[in-house]
């Protein structure tokens, strides 16, 4: 195909000169990991959420040593916006990361569909548990983690829309940071009489290396500005051609696949009329022009990949 002709002219890998990996683990964060630790004994059993788009990386380690003491259950939420081709080799990976138990979902709103088939896995889960021992009027307590920005709270929302038909008990939104205390137990059902704890998104304090950091980022678990609006536009686009996903062409009214960030983005500036005012120097006075409002194009670039409008991604 002609698109992929021209894209092996394209880079090959991404220049991640002169970056350095950004420490982010706000005092919320420490404090709701510290008071985390100090509910698990209450806990019957961990729901750990977590993007289907990085399956692999960003799982905060500090979560695993939650593994060993309570049952666990990953769900790897925003599916409709990944990838699985790979789906086998994934749950593979994730099986030698000693995760038993895996389930997928669907974007951050949970659909009733999704909801229906998380519930009874973690009853499975936690009746097949040696230590789990309760009599059936008994309270089952719940706790819920992951990195921000991934669903916990639509979760948790969506629980009790369906089993108790009430609204939402947890703000939501799209931004890292919404949820940043651990809340008193949500009621989520009342038989069986089932509660939930909604818990900030935690980051790992210590991230392993950059291109793991601009994962985080594309997805939303890191806020933008902390990375860098356009060295995050060029990684995205960078990640498209290598994948040979070029509905960005059609999307964007490109003639053909381009690797070079500040093309596209000046053409996303001109189709949606963003420009600003640049005073410069003609040598005879100081003179206004009109140039392309290339942050403004590259916010609306990332905002379409997160919405899924570039198509499906995989970023492990």
């Amino acid at each position: 195909m002609a698109s992929s002709r021209v894209a092996n002219k394209f880079r090959t890998a991404f220049n991640y000169k002169g970056y350095e990996v950004t420490r982010w683990f706000p005092g919320h964060m420490a404090k709701g990991l510290s008071r985390m630790r100090r509910q698990l004994r209450q806990v019957d059993c961990v729901l750990e959420v977590h993007d289907a788009r990085i399956p692999i990386s960003g799982r905060t380690p500090r979560f695993q040593e939650t593994l060993s003491v309570r049952p666990h259950l990953l769900v790897l939420n925003k599916m409709d916006l990944a990838d699985l081709s790979r789906k086998n080799e994934i749950e593979e990976k994730l099986q030698r990361q000693n995760v038993e138990h895996l389930t997928f979902s669907s974007c951050n709103s949970f659909k009733d569909q999704d909801v229906k088939q998380i519930m009874p896995r973690v009853m499975d889960i936690l009746s097949s548990s040696p230590e789990y021992h309760k009599e059936d009027d008994e309270d089952i307590t719940l706790m819920v983690i992951g990195i921000p920005n991934v669903g916990k709270s639509s979760l948790i929302n969506a629980f009790r829309r369906m089993y108790l038909k009430k609204g939402k008990a947890t703000p939501v939104g799209k931004d890292p940071g919404i949820t940043r205390s651990v809340l008193t137990k949500i009621r989520v059902s009342d038989r069986p009489s089932i509660f939930l704890l909604d818990t900030p998104g935690v980051l790992s304090p210590n991230i392993p290396d950059v291109e793991t950091e601009f994962k985080l980022a594309l997805v939303g678990a890191i806020k933008d500005h902390l990375v860098g609006e356009d060295f995050l536009a060029d990684y995205l686009l960078f990640r498209l051609n290598r994948q040979e996903n070029f509905r960005y062409v059609e999307h964007y009214g490109l003639r053909e696949p381009c690797d070079q960030v500040m093309r596209v983005l000046g053409h996303i500036a001109v189709t949606m009329g963003k420009s600003r005012k640049v005073r410069m120097d003609s040598g005879t006075g100081a003179v206004i022009v009109h140039q392309p409002n290339f942050q403004v194009a590259a916010l609306q670039f990332l905002r379409d990949f997160r919405q899924g409008a570039l198509g499906p991604a995989m970023l492990d």
